[in-house]
């Protein structure tokens, strides 16, 4: 699916800037940008990359419309450079990891190589994609590890912000869920949509098992009735067991019937045993109502028997973060590398054009580091702690692959389209290559990212270069 961005999906500052290097002559020079971050969400030890695929995409059709120029023309922007971003289009170059991939703190996630007017102005719009959707795939991929065989369905356009709720099922899906309740993100995405009723079905009808029967006679194929309008066992379960007999004697099933209020696990128990002994062994049982990854541990802890789970509110709103860290940072100027200079090793960046390096123990799994270095660097075979610069790993023999691949060249895909599907199994693979120790909820190992020899030498020297006078800490 192509996503409807367009050149003025940015922030103004993007363009005046832009303006300013046009009037200076500035504007055909090269630019080597890095998107990373700096924090993991949800005091996690990863981030699942997700997004790439609506990045590539929307650079692949990215332009200012003649409406948007005008608009512009009416803020006061020159009318040279309006004609020069009318005929602007993403001519650059862009390496990234597979979307799915298992990334870290600190370390270039995506490269871009442009113009660079162009590469500033698609930063806005890159930031937007990117940080959202690994957000909630990770958030989802959180609740896939503690679900097991569980279903997963995402429940959340009612409460995401605006339209990001239909990115949100996508990166849902990628993270682990099964399906989703959106069905306008399910027919551009190809996801499975899924859905039950509303308490509001049942008291339209005033009665229960009225509304119980219209229902299934409605969707006989996949019927999931919402059991706690009025009384959850004295009526909700009985009068779903009622229907599920009359189903069958129809030569169809009831699929599940769903809590959404309660002592979740009390009503799974009670739920389990009234439909068994009904023998109604078959027909599953879903669960709703603000759930996260520590709810669902938490009921199948108690061995709740519930085999679907609908999440909503804290998967697609990234509860309790809300946002990605992400940020876009030059890297290299007209090929002379660039750095930005802080008072802290965490805030000053790393400069020129580089490469990521991902070690493996000789099981295959990920090796717990990775090694950033310039582009045209062999694999590094030490590795300096980016802040604290006193330590170091050897990492000379390890097995290694270069994460960063190219994904456009000269504006255009250097990969064929991967549907979500696809990203989903890839997500789930990498995730399984990442030892236990980093993905457990409570205190989890910090991956280690880091940086050759040759880059420390050269951030350092660019440090000092741009502190005149004073000493680098």
């Amino acid at each position: 699916m192509r996503i409807d961005i367009s050149g003025t999906y940015t922030d103004l500052y993007q363009i005046a800037m832009g303006q300013a290097l046009f009037r200076d002559g500035r504007h055909r020079q090269r630019a080597v940008f890095d998107y990373f971050f700096r924090k993991l969400p949800f005091a996690g030890g990863y981030v699942i990359f997700a997004g790439l695929e609506s990045v590539l995409e929307t650079l692949s059709n990215w332009r200012f419309t003649g409406a948007e120029l005008e608009y512009l023309a009416s803020m006061g922007f020159d009318a040279a450079y309006l004609e020069f971003l009318g005929e602007l289009r993403f001519r650059g170059d862009l390496h990234a990891p597979a979307e799915g991939e298992v990334v870290f703190p600190t370390e270039p996630v995506v490269r871009v190589e442009a113009g660079i007017i162009e590469a500033q102005l698609v930063e806005t719009l890159l930031l937007n994609l990117l940080n959202y959707q690994s957000l909630v795939a990770t958030k989802a991929a959180r609740m896939r590890t503690v679900a097991g065989g569980a279903v997963l369905s995402e429940f959340g356009l009612r409460r995401a912000q605006g339209m990001g709720g239909v990115l949100a099922a996508r990166a849902a899906v990628i993270g682990g869920f099964d399906s989703t309740s959106n069905v306008y993100a399910a027919e551009r995405f190809g996801l499975r949509a899924e859905g039950t009723m509303a308490h509001a079905f049942i008291q339209w009808y005033g009665d229960e098992l009225a509304a119980f029967r219209a229902f299934a006679a409605a969707r006989p194929d996949n019927t999931v009735l919402l059991v706690d309008s009025y009384d959850t066992l004295a009526s909700g379960i009985p009068n779903a067991i009622i229907v599920a007999r009359e189903m069958q004697a129809r030569g169809k099933k009831l699929r599940a019937i769903r809590l959404d209020s309660g002592d979740l696990a009390f009503f799974a128990r009670r739920a389990r045993a009234m439909l068994d002994a009904a023998g109604l062994e078959d027909v599953r049982i879903a669960a709703s109502n603000q759930l996260d990854e520590y709810v669902i541990r938490s009921l199948l802890q108690q061995q709740a028997p519930i085999d679907i789970f609908g999440v909503g509110t804290s998967l697609v709103t990234g509860h309790p973060d809300a946002a990605l860290d992400g940020v876009y940072k030059l890297a290299s100027a007209n090929d002379a590398p660039r750095i930005k200079v802080s008072e802290s090793l965490a805030k000053t960046t790393l400069p020129g054009r580089k490469q990521v390096h991902r070690f493996f123990d000789d099981e295959g799994r990920y090796f717990g580091i990775d090694g950033v270095a310039g582009s045209d660097e062999p694999v590094p075979a030490r590795l300096i702690d980016p802040f604290e610069p006193h330590k170091s790993i050897v990492c000379a023999g390890l097995r290694s692959e270069p994460l960063l691949q190219p994904a456009m060249k000269d504006g255009r895909r250097c990969q064929a389209e991967c549907g979500v599907g696809e990203i989903r199994t890839l997500a789930a693979g990498r995730l399984a290559r990442l030892p236990p120790e980093y993905r457990r909820f409570e205190n989890p190992h910090r991956y280690k990212v880091g940086i050759s020899e040759p880059l420390h030498e050269l951030r350092e020297t660019l440090r000092r270069q741009h502190r005149p006078g004073r000493p680098v800490p």
